[in-house]
């Protein structure tokens, strides 16, 4: 859903944005393939069950903007958009938008 509203937004805004993986693929992911997608920096040396963590403590370091769709205040998700406040980083929340089909 992210993918698709930034691309949309890129349409007409002059942004630019990655999709930033956790793990390398074992098979093409249609749902990537019309999008840039990078690995961050050191992340093969990390074991599989902490590579979420460190892709989403990487992407902090990276960016000045955040976009998160949390919808409870528990897990991933929530953790990541509450580090990223504390990094002082722009927040914007998606889940309280309503999205057309």
């Amino acid at each position: 859903m992210v993918c698709s509203l930034l691309a949309s937004i890129a349409q007409t805004h002059q942004i630019e944005f990655d999709v930033v993986l956790a793990y390398y693929p074992n098979k093409p992911d249609p749902l990537f393939e019309a999008f840039d997608t990078l690995l961050p920096e050191g992340i093969e040396t990390v074991p599989r069950r902490f590579a979420i963590d460190y892709r989403n403590k990487w992407m902090l370091e990276q960016s000045d903007f955040v976009v998160t769709y949390v919808t409870h205040s528990f897990g991933g998700a929530a953790k990541f958009k509450e580090l990223a406040e504390k990094k002082n980083k722009v927040v914007i929340e998606l889940s309280g938008l309503a999205f057309g089909n």
